[in-house]
């Protein structure tokens, strides 16, 4: 299918220059985004929590998207045995640190991109002056420690957060903005440390299914950036690889939460 050249002299497309006005034609002749769109992705941030599983497609979609300024915050190094579903990462990375192979990967994909690279771990010592610096958080850790952290930070700082996690054929998804009135934090869906959880090296994965979610996590923090759609805010995703369904499921806000409950 041949696809009419975007227009170069618009109002709207003024600030691309013209490699950029190619790169992103796809998304400039949607109504919904726009030169304007494409601009304000261009000036986003957004920080990843994680280039693993879920990290890998969402932030090769936020890179191939023109996110301008995507941070990554990963601590662990590249294993062969991360190759089946850490799409983001290649056999030559194997033994480097995840944060600089996301960096050599998306500087060959975008280099409109700038990666910033937070070779540690996220702590309560270093999370508010990281999560500070950006518009919103994707999490795609995969421990409750560090999923509550994120949650309580993103809270205070009032930063969205799209949090998605992922089971051996089936994964989940939302958008937490717990310092709206009216919307659940993470604590008011899981309000304590379940207790223990294996993950994938000890229960298994199938490696596809975190490129789902992945990439669903991708479209939501793209729809947030750009004011489009629906928010997943006040309700999950369920998805089923096996039975190949999904569905959407209330998720309310706990008057009683011990994070976000107080907020009026």
């Amino acid at each position: 299918m041949t696809t009419p050249k975007t227009p170069r002299t618009t109002t709207a497309t003024m600030m691309l220059n013209d490699q950029q006005l190619d790169r992103y034609a796809r998304h400039i002749i949607l109504k919904q985004v726009g030169g304007a769109g494409q601009q304000k992705l261009l000036a986003s941030r957004v920080l990843v929590v994680g280039a693993g599983g879920l990290g890998s497609p969402l932030i090769l979609y936020l890179a191939a998207a023109g996110v301008g300024t995507i941070g990554v915050i990963d601590d662990d190094v590249v294993d062969l045995s991360n190759l089946q579903r850490q799409v983001l990462h290649t056999t030559e990375q194997i033994g480097n640190l995840k944060t600089h192979s996301a960096r050599h990967m998306i500087q060959q994909i975008n280099p409109d991109v700038k990666i910033i690279e937070v070779p540690e771990r996220l702590t309560a010592a270093n999370a508010e002056s990281l999560v500070a610096d950006y518009d919103i958080v994707a999490d795609g850790c995969d421990n409750f420690d560090t999923r509550f952290l994120i949650n309580d930070v993103c809270l205070k700082l009032k930063k969205p957060l799209v949090s998605a996690a992922l089971s051996q054929f089936d994964g989940q998804i939302s958008t937490f903005k717990g310092y709206l009135s009216d919307k659940p934090c993470y604590r008011c869906f899981i309000p304590n440390h379940p207790g223990a959880v294996g993950n994938c090296a000890e229960a298994g994965i199938l490696g596809a299914v975190a490129g789902v979610l992945g990439t669903m996590q991708a479209v939501e923090v793209l729809k947030e950036l750009l004011e489009l759609g629906d928010s997943l805010a006040g309700k999950l995703v369920l998805y089923d690889a096996l039975s190949a369904t999904s569905r959407t499921i209330r998720l309310p806000k706990d008057p009683g939460c011990p994070a976000c409950g107080s907020v009026k």
